[in-house]
Formats: C-alpha cells, structure tokens, sequence
C-alpha cells in the first residue's frame, strides 16, 4: 500500500474532528434553549388565559346584573323572559345552590334543571350573551374547560362547609400548575394562598371540590397543581 492510499484509508477512520463536536454541542443547545422557551411560552400563556377568565367572568357576572337585576344561575324569571331557549329557573335568594362542579361537568346530562344553579350559572350567561357556548340542551350548562385542562365553574361560598373561607360567590378553576396558580395569586391579588380574593387548595385529585379551608402557601415543585378560587 503506498502512502498516499494509506493516508486516505486513516482518514477515513478517524473519529469526529474537535469542529464537528464544537457544532454538534452547539445544535443542541440550541434545540434545548428552544425547547425550554417554549415551555416558559406556554406556561405564560396559561398564566394569561386563566386571568383573563377570572376577569372576563367578572365583567360577565356584573353585566347581567345590571342588565337582569338577577345573579346567573339564581335567575327566577329566565324561564319566561327566554320562551324560545326555555331554560331552568333558579330561586332568586341571591345565592348558586350546588358547587362549582356540581351536576353536569360532562356534557352529556341535557339542559340544567330548575335550580341547578351552579349549571344554569353558564345557560344563562351564554343566553344573554356574555360567554360563548351552546345555550339550549346537551352542553347548554357545562362548565367550560381551562387551558391546563381543568373546570371552571361558581359557586356559593359558605365558611365551614367549602369555598376556602370566602364567604361569597366565587369563580373556581381546577387542574393548575403550580407555577400557574402562585403567578395568578401574585398579578391579582397578595401572593398569599390563604388570604385575599385569590386563594387556592393544593389538589390530590383531579377537579375537586373546594375545601372548608385555604392551602397554607404555594409549594412549586413542578408538580403540583392547585385549584384557584377568587370572589366576585
């Protein structure tokens, strides 16, 4: 073999150059950097679109009381003010009987009844307009999904029994990250998960119930999910 087929036959056996190694770490970096401000991506999203759901319910729940002069859900005269959609009535005491996730969270129940008033908190606001959805049979009460895949939905709170120890109406939404749910707290509200309008319960289930009393602080393990009530 002469030197030149040699030559040509190591080269060819030779591993990765220090340049080739160089540009591979660099690819990967990259692709890792880019992997990681797409989570942060998303999770500043799911931050953003949970806010604007607390805010929108808001502004929804006050609308139709000014325009009804009547809570959702609790509405006595929504049956004869809306013939064509014919939904159920509540009992007009001012307070949604039922929790947050109460009755139908399915989809699959047909239109609320007379005072299931936690489902026909959602029939009525999307007959009037203020939220989007079906507003007659199947789905019509449904509580809507979050972005991290929970339920939100309203409820009544009564100390000692649920509501995290408000004593209002209250909006809840389930199934939130950790890094969600202590951001929410911090841009509404004092970043205290036991005080305030904002308060949330540490989840051991999927959509749960709310507890008689708050979480005693947010714990971000990367795991947790919480579920988050505010007042209205």
């Amino acid at each position: 073999m002469n030197a030149s087929a040699f030559n040509r036959k190591q080269s060819t056996e030779t591993g990765f150059t220090l340049v080739e190694i160089a540009i591979v770490l660099v690819i990967i970096g990259l692709l890792l950097g880019g992997i990681l401000k797409g989570q942060e991506m998303i999770t500043q999203a799911k931050i953003k679109n949970a806010i604007n759901d607390f805010n929108g319910i808001n502004v929804a729940v006050t609308s139709y009381q000014d325009r009804y002069r009547a809570l959702p859900g609790d509405d006595l005269n929504a049956t004869t003010r809306w013939t064509v959609q014919a939904p159920g009535k509540g009992n007009g005491d001012g307070v949604i009987l039922g929790k947050y996730k109460d009755n139908d969270i399915s989809g699959t129940g047909g239109a609320p009844a007379d005072l299931k008033e936690s489902n026909l908190f959602w029939q009525h606001l999307r007959i009037a307009g203020f939220v989007p959805g079906l507003t007659t049979g199947t789905g019509s009460g449904t509580p809507p999904p979050n972005a991290a895949g929970g339920l939100i939905g309203a409820e009544s709170a009564v100390v000692g029994t649920n509501g995290l120890g408000f004593t209002s109406l209250i909006v809840c939404s389930s199934n939130l990250p950790d890094k969600v749910a202590i951001a929410i707290d911090a841009q509404i509200d004092d970043s205290n998960s036991a005080t305030g309008q904002v308060r949330a319960q540490l989840q051991t289930t999927a959509n749960p119930f709310t507890d008689p009393s708050p979480a005693t602080a947010y714990v971000e393990t990367g795991v947790n999910q919480y579920l988050v009530c505010k007042n209205l």
